[in-house]
């Protein structure tokens, strides 16, 4: 790695009577400590202009100039201190670097606040007029790590995620060969209103409730876990800390609070909906602030902040807790069908959290309620298998691996008659359990007793994709319903039946 930086020191008055040569020559080690011998950071030239010292500074990966310019600035602090000359700021007009890559790229890449030029594997870093906080916040090391992540994620681009059959169940009679959400439409049994967002009459509400009650009684309360109420909208601190905020941005439903609630205001935007029926959004944009977040992508994460920076008493652990107060959003853009894959669902979500092998240890139960209830309750044909974590898949992680094959998601998928056949046809991931190793206490600084790092996991079941396999699979005909859910189901509510 080679890195060269102009930067500016601005003072606080005219300092060219200033002998600098004798200054800049007696640093010692300033721009070395820390790195091997002859790898520190090193003064290429400087030159000074009235109240300015231009400074160039060159370096290799030890001391980069962006970490050197600060160690100057306090040592100059202290030489200017004796001419009662003081540094103002400093600011970078140019910043070069270059550095060998592990791979080529395929395709050119671009990322914020820099100029990028490849060389085959080389690559050449131009940065413009840097504040001091640039330099300080240390971007120029994220920007190149986010290089390389990019040009990393081209190679993985086309491949398909790991996937690993681990389990599945003997094929099963199945009584309906259509498209359960369009049955349902005909029916009057559902609405669509919105985009990727249904009304659920009467009878499919009934059923969806039913399988909350059994995932409750066959799951929840065997395994002790205990109700609690996590907040459906998610603020930007959150989404940080848990690592959403570093993928997630086309798939957010934001939050963007109004300015002023003063009725005055508002008055313009009531006044022009009144006189002409419509909503006039293009007002509406210029009274809203900036999104302070956004509706719960994922239902667990904003639970954490409970538990952040604080120690968990050993009699405590392991927390079990689960949250059914509200829906998810999730912005699906063409992805969206039916009733399996929507915008605003209803999901049971449930955490755990402990030491590892009381994480696993809850991992595994849940994997064996969810295959008493999927086999001996609802009958289904399903499958279980290994498959790309989807928190490494939502953050852009890549590559990673866990050998013990501990930590990481278990999808359970469900054949779909309605498809195609078995083997050629793409079956539904209708629920899945998650070992999240370290990823959210370690986030959320979430401490033990004893100091050993906690780990966590999570499952939520989502209602929705519950109700499409159970009726793709068994159909409208109640005969065919197996015995122990309709023991559950209890008679169903009457259809509304419209004129």
């Amino acid at each position: 790695m080679e890195f060269e930086l102009d930067c500016v020191f601005l003072l606080s008055s005219d300092a060219r009577g200033i002998n600098f040569d004798r200054i800049l020559g007696n640093l010692g080690d300033i721009l070395s400590r820390g790195a091997p011998d002859g790898k520190g950071a090193k003064i290429d030239e400087f030159h000074v202009d009235g109240n300015r010292l231009k400074i160039k500074i060159k370096s290799t990966r030890y001391v980069r100039p962006h970490e050197a310019v600060f160690r100057l600035r306090k040592f100059l602090s202290r030489e200017l201190g004796k001419h009662r000359i003081g540094i103002r700021r400093i600011f970078a007009p140019s910043y070069e670097i270059k550095f060998i890559l592990e791979k080529e790229p395929k395709k050119s890449i671009s990322v914020p606040f820099a100029h990028l030029k490849f060389d085959n594997k080389e690559c050449h870093i131009y940065l413009e007029n840097l504040d001091e906080e640039f330099l300080r916040r240390n971007y120029v090391d994220r920007i190149i790590k986010l290089i390389n992540e990019k040009i990393e994620r081209q190679y993985y681009e086309g491949k398909e995620e790991y996937w690993e059959l681990i389990w599945q169940s003997k094929p099963r009679r199945h009584f309906f060969d259509k498209d359960p959400t369009r049955e349902m439409v005909r029916r009057n049994w559902i609405m669509h209103r919105g985009r990727g967002q249904w009304i659920f009459g009467p009878i499919p509400t009934k059923i969806m409730r039913t399988m909350e009650e059994i995932v409750i009684d066959e799951l929840i309360k065997p395994l002790n876990f205990n109700e609690v109420i996590i907040p459906k909208a998610v603020t930007w601190d959150v989404w940080k800390r848990s690592g959403h905020a570093k993928n997630l941005y086309g798939e957010i439903y934001y939050l963007c609070p109004p300015m002023k609630r003063d009725p005055e205001f508002w008055e313009d935007v009531i006044d022009m909906y009144r006189i002409t029926g419509k909503v006039p959004t293009d007002m509406i944009k210029e009274r809203i602030r900036e999104p302070i977040g956004g509706m719960t992508y994922a239902q667990c994460p904003p639970l954490w902040p409970y538990f952040q920076g604080r120690t968990i008493a050993d009699e405590s652990l392991p927390i079990r807790v689960f949250d059914r107060s509200g829906t998810s959003m999730r912005y699906e853009s063409g992805g969206i069908h039916g009733i399996e894959r929507v915008d605003e669902f209803h999901r049971i979500e449930m955490v755990w959290i402990g030491y590892p092998e009381q994480v696993r240890k809850t991992h595994g139960e849940i994997i064996e309620r969810y295959r008493i209830i999927f086999n001996k309750i609802l009958e289904l044909e399903w499958r279980m298998a290994r498959v790309t974590p989807w928190f490494m898949a939502q953050e852009g992680i890549i590559n990673v691996e866990d050998k013990e094959k501990v930590i990481g998601t278990i999808d359970f998928e469900a054949y779909l008659p309605y498809r195609g056949s078995r083997e050629e046809s793409e079956w539904l991931e209708f629920q899945n359990a998650s070992n999240n190793g370290d990823k959210y206490t370690r986030g959320f600084n979430v401490k033990s007793q004893t100091g050993e790092q906690l780990h966590s996991g999570c499952t939520g079941v989502g209602l929705e994709r519950w109700l499409a396999v159970f009726l793709a699979q068994k159909g409208f005909d109640m005969d065919n319903w197996p015995k122990e859910f309709l023991r559950r189901l209890g008679n169903l509510p009457e259809g509304i039946r419209f004129l």
